[in-house]
C-alpha cells in the first residue's frame, strides 16, 4: 500500500514538473512576444552620435502630415547576396536605412506607411522599379541590384531617391525628409531675383534698342534658365517696398539700394521668406554697355548690404578681397596666378552641411571676406541667439588683402601676389545664418513723397498722398529666420559657371551653379528642413585597432626603410660589378669579381631576410592585438556573470544567517 502511494507520487510529481516547464515555455513565448511588441516605441538609441534618433526638424515635418504618405524601400536583398563584396556591404547600410525609416513609421503615429520591396527579376516589383527610375545594377544576365525609395501621396504625388549612394550617408534622413517635405508640399517654389545687373536678360524695352543698334539683345544668365526648368521665376525690382508672392528671394549685387527696397527686404526676411545675397567687392560682370567708340565712364563695380548684414552678424569690409596662394589660379591673358582668382577644392567647403557636402570645384573672382561682428540679435545674457554656419572658405593658409584703386586688381595682380602673405586660419566666403532675427528699422522708415510744385504754407494734411509718411513693421521674426551669403557675384556668371558652345549652347563648368542650386533646394523646404542636422557616419570605424597598427607601422618604418636603402646600395654596387665585366674584364669574372658578386648577394639576402623579420615582428604585434580583443570580448560575458552569481551568493547567505539569527532568538 506504502509502495503505490509512493508510486501514484512519484507520478503526479513528474506530471507537475511537466505542466510546470510547459507553462515556463508558455510564459516565455507570450514575454518575447508583448517584449516584441511593446519594445517598438522603447527603443535606446545608444549611438555615439544618435544615429537612429530622428532630429527635431524631421519630428517637425512627420507632425504636420495632413495626408497619408507610403514610403516604398527597394532594396534586392537576394540579388546582393549573389553579388560581389562591394555589393555585398550594402547589407548594411540598407540595415540602417531602414532602421531609420522604421523611427519615421513610428514618429508620424500612422501617417507613414513603410513597404520594403525585394525586386526579383520578370516580376512586378522589379518592373515598378524601372517605371520609377531607381538606378539599376546589373549583377548576372537575370539579377539586378536596386537600392532606391519612392514616396507616394494619395494625391498621386510622387518622390524619389533614385539611389542611396555611401557617400550621403550622412544626409540620410535629410534626403528622406526633403522628399516628404516636398511630396506635401503641392504649390511650385517661387523665386524671385533682384539685381542690379541684367541677370533676367535685356527687358524689352532694352532689347529692342539693342537690336535697332544691330545688336543681339543679351539672354538670362544661365543659372537662371536652370532654375526655370523646375521653379516660377520672377524678377523683383530693386525700388520695391514691399515683397510679396515670392517663397525665395535672391538679392544679387545690391547696388545703392533705396532704404525702402532694404526695409522691404528686412521685412521679407522676418516673415520667414528664404533670402540668398550674393555681394562683391568688386564685381567682373558688372560692366556698363559701351555706345558706340565711346568710352564709358569709370564707375564702381562693388555692391554691399551692410546695412542688413551687420543686423545678422556679419560684415564685408569695402576694397578687401579673399587670397590663397595654394588656391590662386592663372587667368587666361596673364601667365602667373591672380591672388584674387581662386579654384576651391576639397577642404574649402563644409562637409557637414548639405549644401557643400558633395563639391568639388568652385570658382570664385576677387570675392570678398565675411567677417563675423557683434549682432542685433544677441540676448541680454550675452548668448548669440543666431547661428553663422561656415559653408565656403579658403584653406587655412588664406588672407585678405586690400586695394586703394580697382585699377590694381586688373593692372598690377603681379604686385597684389608679392605683397600677400600666408595667414592662419581660413577666410570665409559663405555663410548661413539661421536664427530669430531683428529688425534692422526698428523704429521703421519715412517714406518720402514724390516731388512737388505745390509751396505753399499751408498745413500739410497727414492723409495726403504728397506728406511723408512712416512705415513701420515687424521688430523681430516670430519664427526662425533664414539666410544664406555668399561674398562674391561672378561665380554663378556666365563667365565662370558656363561654357558656351555653339549651336549646343551652355554647358556647365565645375561645380559654380550647382552650388547656388543646392542653396536653393535647401532654402526651397521648410524650416524644418534646413534645421536637420548630419548623421555622422554609421560605419564606426576601430579607432584603437587602427591607431595601434599605426603606431606598430611607424615604430617598424624607419628600421625598414634603412634596410631598403642599403639593398638599394648593394643593388647599385652589384651592377657596377657586372657592367665592368661586359667592359672586357670577363677573363677574370671567376676570380675576383665573382666573389665581390656573390658576397653582395649574400649581404642582398640578409637584409631582405631581416626585413622579412622586422615586418613579420610587427603583423605578429598586430595579431596578438586582434587574439586580445576577441579573449577579452569572449571572457566579458562569463565574468559578469559570475560577477552577478557571487553578488547574488553572497546576498542570499547574508540573508540566510540574518534570517536564522533572528528564528533563533525567537
Amino acid at each position: 500500500m506504502a509502495r503505490k502511494q509512493q508510486s501514484s507520487y512519484g507520478v503526479s510529481r513528474t506530471i507537475r514538473t511537466i505542466l510546470g516547464a510547459i507553462l515556463v515555455l508558455v510564459i516565455t513565448f507570450f514575454a518575447i512576444s508583448i517584449c516584441q511588441v511593446v519594445g517598438k516605441a522603447l527603443k535606446v538609441d545608444i549611438t555615439g552620435q544618435r544615429l537612429y534618433t530622428l532630429s527635431k526638424g524631421t519630428k517637425a515635418i512627420l507632425g504636420r502630415l495632413h495626408q497619408p504618405v507610403k514610403a516604398k524601400l527597394y532594396y534586392a536583398k537576394t540579388a546582393a547576396l549573389k553579388g560581389p563584396d562591394q555589393i555585398r556591404y550594402f547589407n548594411n547600410y540598407y540595415e540602417f536605412v531602414k532602421a531609420l525609416l522604421e523611427e519615421y513609421v513610428a514618429v508620424s503615429k500612422g501617417m507613414v506607411e513603410l513597404q520594403v520591396i525585394d525586386p526579383r527579376p520578370f516580376s512586378e516589383a522589379e518592373a515598378e522599379a524601372m517605371r520609377y527610375g531607381l538606378t539599376r545594377f546589373p549583377i548576372t544576365q537575370e539579377e539586378n541590384f536596386f537600392f532606391g525609395l519612392v514616396v507616394q501621396t494619395e494625391f498621386g504625388v510622387e518622390k524619389v531617391i533614385e539611389f542611396f549612394s555611401p557617400d550621403r550617408d550622412e544626409f540620410v534622413e535629410y534626403d528622406i525628409s526633403y522628399l516628404i517635405d516636398t511630396a506635401i508640399t503641392r504649390q511650385k517654389t517661387s523665386i524671385g531675383i533682384m539685381s542690379s545687373l541684367p541677370v533676367m536678360g535685356d527687358t524689352s524695352y532694352m532689347a529692342q534698342m539693342m537690336r535697332m543698334q544691330g545688336q543681339a539683345p543679351r539672354g538670362p544668365w544661365g543659372f537662371v534658365e536652370q532654375l526655370r526648368s523646375k521653379y516660377e521665376v520672377r524678377e523683383v525690382s530693386t525700388d520695391v517696398n514691399d515683397i510679396n508672392d515670392v517663397d525665395i528671394l535672391l538679392v544679387i549685387h545690391p547696388k545703392d539700394l533705396p532704404e525702402p527696397t532694404l526695409f522691404a527686404i528686412d521685412q521679407f526676411v522676418l516673415k520667414g521668406g528664404r533670402t540668398i545675397v550674393c555681394v562683391d567687392p568688386h564685381c567682373l560682370s558688372d560692366q556698363p554697355p559701351r555706345t558706340g567708340m565711346q568710352m564709358p565712364p569709370p564707375q564702381s563695380q562693388g555692391s554691399d548690404l551692410n546695412a542688413l548684414l551687420r543686423t545678422w552678424g556679419l560684415e564685408m569690409p569695402a576694397n578687401t578681397f579673399a587670397g590663397d596662394k595654394e588656391l590662386a589660379m592663372p587667368m587666361r591673358v596673364r601667365q602667373g596666378d591672380v591672388i584674387g582668382f581662386l579654384g576651391l577644392a576639397p577642404g574649402c567647403f563644409n562637409t557637414d552641411n548639405v549644401i557643400t557636402t558633395e563639391l568639388n570645384r568652385v570658382t570664385v573672382f576677387f570675392a570678398g571676406a565675411l567677417n563675423k561682428v557683434a549682432d542685433a540679435n544677441q540676448a541680454k545674457a550675452g548668448e548669440t541667439r543666431i547661428e553663422r554656419t561656415p559653408l565656403v572658405m579658403t584653406t587655412n593658409k588664406g588672407n585678405t588683402f586690400s586695394i586703394n584703386s580697382p585699377y590694381e586688381l586688373m593692372m598690377n595682380p603681379e604686385g597684389l601676389m608679392n605683397r600677400f602673405y600666408d595667414g592662419t586660419e581660413p577666410v570665409t566666403m559663405g555663410y548661413l545664418i539661421t536664427g530669430r532675427f531683428k529688425s534692422s528699422f526698428p523704429n521703421g522708415i519715412v517714406i518720402e513723397p514724390e516731388s512737388s510744385d505745390d509751396s505753399s504754407d499751408k498745413p500739410k494734411d497727414p492723409n495726403d498722398e504728397k506728406t511723408p509718411k512712416l512705415a513701420t513693421g515687424l521688430k523681430e521674426a516670430q519664427q526662425d529666420c533664414v539666410v544664406v551669403v555668399f561674398s562674391d557675384v561672378d561665380f554663378i556668371s556666365d563667365m565662370l559657371a558656363y561654357r558656351n558652345f555653339p549651336p549646343f549652347g551652355k554647358a556647365i563648368v565645375g561645380d559654380n551653379s550647382a552650388l547656388m542650386l543646392n542653396t536653393i533646394d535647401d532654402l526651397g523646404g521648410s524650416a524644418d528642413l534646413v534645421s536637420i542636422r548630419s548623421r555622422g557616419n554609421f560605419r564606426r570605424p576601430f579607432t584603437v585597432v587602427d591607431r595601434i597598427e599605426r603606431e606598430a607601422e611607424e615604430k617598424t618604418a624607419a628600421e625598414i626603410l634603412k634596410i631598403d636603402m642599403a639593398i638599394a646600395g648593394f643593388n647599385r654596387e652589384l651592377q657596377s660589378i657586372v657592367a665592368s665585366a661586359a667592359e672586357g674584364e670577363q677573363e677574370v669574372i671567376g676570380s675576383s669579381i665573382m666573389q665581390k658578386k656573390r658576397a653582395l648577394e649574400l649581404k642582398i639576402h640578409e637584409a631582405n631576410r631581416q626585413k622579412n623579420l622586422v615586418q613579420r615582428k610587427r603583423h605578429e604585434s598586430i595579431g596578438s592585438l586582434g587574439n586580445k580583443l576577441q579573449n577579452a570580448n569572449t571572457l566579458v560575458a562569463p565574468v559578469v556573470i559570475l560577477v552577478i552569481a557571487v553578488v547574488l551568493g553572497i546576498r542570499r547567505s547574508v540573508r540566510k544567517r540574518h534570517y536564522i539569527s533572528h528564528a533563533s532568538d525567537a
